[in-house]
């Protein structure tokens, strides 16, 4: 068995929990009202910046030209393309650049994001690899139930972003974020893998407080008495 397919046996029944978050089903059914995405798509936005440091971070401890050139390409498949699409809709939605310039992230998006770049510079690229897989496998997961639901990717507004995980070229970088997964942990020990598994929980946990953040508009804790 390889080791990503370890990781989706254990993650699966996590990962399919994100279908019926209220969120998830208003981009599903075109109710989510778009208040609440544009506090998603500016949160998801910061994340996305941050996340391509994740990647970065493969770059600079990659042994081989061939691996940098592969997370270099996942950093362009990141800025370029799936936060195109974030920048298209929020111009749809109003916000001008300026304003996205100045846009802080919520206590969900920065701890998120912190998490991810800690395990990027303290571990190794496999673990690096675990730490952006469980976005990417989520988000997946996710245009593999919107393309089951009646009518979602023909929306007017939300069908462009449901289309977008759906389609070939997401669906291809994320196959490659798993085959370097399972390239780089090749050979661990099981406590090697039960780390990258958990880093991957992790994660993976944080993806889902991250549409309980975008429903609820939450950008920081409740105050403290």
């Amino acid at each position: 068995m390889k080791n990503s397919e370890r990781i989706y046996n254990h993650m699966i029944r996590y990962w399919e929990m994100n279908n019926t978050h209220p969120f998830v089903q208003g981009l599903a059914d075109g109710t989510l009202p778009k208040e609440k995405f544009k506090f998603f798509m500016i949160q998801d936005h910061l994340y996305l910046m941050q996340y391509s440091k994740v990647f970065a971070m493969g770059v600079l401890k990659s042994n081989n030209e061939a691996d940098m050139r592969l997370f270099a390409s996942l950093i362009s498949a990141t800025l370029d393309v799936e936060n195109a699409i974030h920048k298209s809709y929020l111009k749809k939605l109003g916000l001008s650049n300026e304003e996205l310039a100045a846009a802080k992230p919520s206590i969900v998006t920065d701890s998120y994001t912190n998490y991810m770049i800690a395990v990027a510079q303290k571990e190794g690229i496999a673990e690096i690899m675990a730490a952006v897989l469980a976005c990417s496998w989520t988000y997946k997961l996710i245009g593999d139930f919107m393309e089951k639901y009646p009518g979602a990717k023909e929306q007017e507004f939300y069908g462009e972003w449901v289309r977008q995980y759906m389609g070939e070229t997401y669906r291809s970088a994320n196959d490659l974020m798993i085959e370097m997964f399972d390239r780089f942990s090749e050979g661990f020990t099981e406590e090697q893998l039960e780390n990258l598994e958990h880093i991957i929980y992790a994660c993976t946990q944080y993806e889902y407080m991250f549409w309980d953040m975008a429903w609820n508009e939450t950008m920081e804790l409740p105050a403290f008495c």
